[in-house]
């Protein structure tokens, strides 16, 4: 029997600060151009936590509004927001960058978050007004230090700070004194994936009833890698993860696939599931600092705020078949092979073509979830409406092949596509902002499958020019399939009468 979709979570950080001094964008800008003043305006085209929080894009990414209730309201959403909007949402959270800080202190266990002693001090009691962390959690908090050796450690020991406010507060110190892979901004990357991974699994958990100590395995799919100088990627992520959020039954490893990751990891779960090696798997991932205020410099020309300013995550469960929840059909996978071709046409063909196999038209497809990002983020840097993009290139496909008229084409688009709403945080946007939706939207009954596209873009490593990307489909349950035997109930009985009549018949005989 398929595995299925039995929940899914999606959290946001708040990092203005992170934004000036760890997204790549501005770093390299201070690093080749100090005086710019696109440094100098930065500060200025930054948000504040309540507009984040009233924002619709990620409002509709916690689950709070959903993609058609988002597509109602004219583009661009920047300057429209939610009165009253709440940072808990159906899906999960959107947390201030100072608990988010303090959380990945929580997540340190080698003691290389220093936190200044009031910061920490009142930002422990936010924390602990939390629903999510309970005494375990709250005690993984470790001491504060006095804010001049925060300093020290940052003017002479290479350590990354950590600002709030425009303060600084804290420090992630080096984890080796020459190993370029344990420095001090390696580790501050790490550990943010790590603490925006666990607040994604503590929601998961909490927003979907389920039960920690059910959770076999756990597969993270970020972009990030850890190791030292010997295995630079070596991993291990998930287990990593599923310590601090306590999935104690749990053990992982590490998928990476640039963005297409989080979809190849969910049909590697799928797969573990279906095959019996495990009963309950988590696909996880957290966010990235070097990709905040990448197209920063372009929001500010237009006069907009750095709208990239927020860390993402998301984890799904996959379990075994409930009977109920969609399940991932693992006969309908598409995939981008080394010999298909790196142009847009050829990737989404070899994604959608899997529905040959069984004979099944592009419109037989009630939703495409394809790189669902905002495009009130990437409008403004010239890279247009994305998933529309990908929407228009599926319906061509389909005009191509005979599925429906060429005057046909806006009304595919609209009917199954969907609005972009996820951050450009690389993996986070790719097919997997819809499952939480998708899997709603199944049960409901509102639509009966969807297929999840994940695309990536190989070339990043300088290994291969190659694209790649992989599908799967979801949809509706078909119930509980008891397994059948070859031979009827009925039919084993008269062998086993039989049997016994003729080993009677032989007993008596000698």
């Amino acid at each position: 029997m398929n595995s299925v979709i039995r929940g899914a979570s999606y959290i946001l950080a708040f990092a203005p600060d992170m934004v000036i001094h760890n997204g790549t964008t501005q770093t390299t800008e201070r690093t080749v151009n100090p005086n710019s003043e696109y440094l100098k305006q930065i500060k200025s085209h930054l948000r504040t936590f309540e507009e984040v929080v009233s924002y619709m894009p990620n409002q509709t990414y916690i689950g709070n509004m959903t993609p058609g209730e988002l597509a109602k309201y004219e583009q661009p959403w920047v300057d429209k927001k939610i009165e009253g909007a709440s940072r808990f949402g159906k899906f999960g959270e959107i947390m201030p960058q100072d608990e988010f800080i303090l959380l990945m202190q929580m997540c340190d266990v080698f003691d290389l978050v220093k936190l200044e002693n009031n910061f920490l001090a009142e930002t422990k009691s936010k924390l602990e007004k939390h629903p999510l962390f309970d005494e375990g959690l709250l005690a993984r908090i470790k001491a504060g230090e006095d804010g001049e050796i925060i300093k020290k450690f940052v003017e002479e020991e290479h350590a990354e700070p950590l600002y709030n406010n425009d303060n600084l507060i804290g420090c992630v110190k080096r984890a080796h004194d020459i190993d370029v892979n344990l420095n001090a901004h390696v580790m501050m990357e790490n550990l943010v994936s790590k603490a925006s991974n666990v607040l994604a699994l503590l929601n998961l958990v909490s927003k979907n009833n389920i039960n920690k100590e059910e959770i076999d395995y756990v597969i993270d799919c970020c972009e990030e890698a850890c190791g030292d100088m010997n295995q630079r990627g070596g991993g291990n992520f998930a287990k990593a993860c599923a310590e601090v959020a306590g999935f104690v039954n749990a053990t992982g490893s590490d998928t990476r696939g640039f963005c297409a990751g989080p979809t190849h990891a969910l049909i590697e779960a799928a797969a573990l599931v279906k095959a019996g090696v495990f009963k309950n798997v988590v696909v996880s991932a957290g966010g990235c600092t070097a990709k905040l205020g990448m197209n920063g410099k372009d929001h500010i020309k237009k006069g907009l705020p750095i709208l990239e300013d927020m860390l993402g995550g998301f984890a799904v469960l996959i379990s075994e078949n409930d009977g109920m929840s969609p399940e991932i059909n693992l006969d309908l996978i598409g995939r981008h092979t080394v010999g298909t071709g790196s142009s847009p046409q050829a990737v989404i063909t070899s994604l959608v073509s899997s529905l040959d196999k069984v004979g099944m038209k592009i419109t037989d497809i009630d939703k495409y979830s394809v790189e669902m990002q905002n495009p009130d983020i990437t409008k403004p840097a010239g890279a247009g409406d994305v998933p529309l993009a990908n929407y228009k290139m599926i319906g061509a496909l389909a005009v191509k092949r005979g599925d429906i008229e060429k005057k046909e084409l806006p009304e595919f688009t609209e009917k199954h596509g969907m609005i972009g709403w996820a951050p450009t945080q690389g993996h986070i946007p790719s097919g997997v902002p819809y499952i939480g939706f998708c899997r709603q939207d199944i049960l409901d009954g509102k639509i009966k499958n969807a297929m999840i596209v994940g695309k990536g873009s190989l070339f990043l490593g300088r290994m291969t020019n190659l694209f790649d990307g992989v599908s799967f489909v979801v949809e509706a349950n078909k119930g509980k399939q008891e397994p059948q035997s070859a031979v009827s109930e009925e039919k084993i009985k008269e062998l086993i009468a039989s049997a016994l009549k003729n080993f009677a018949s032989n007993l008596m005989a000698e």
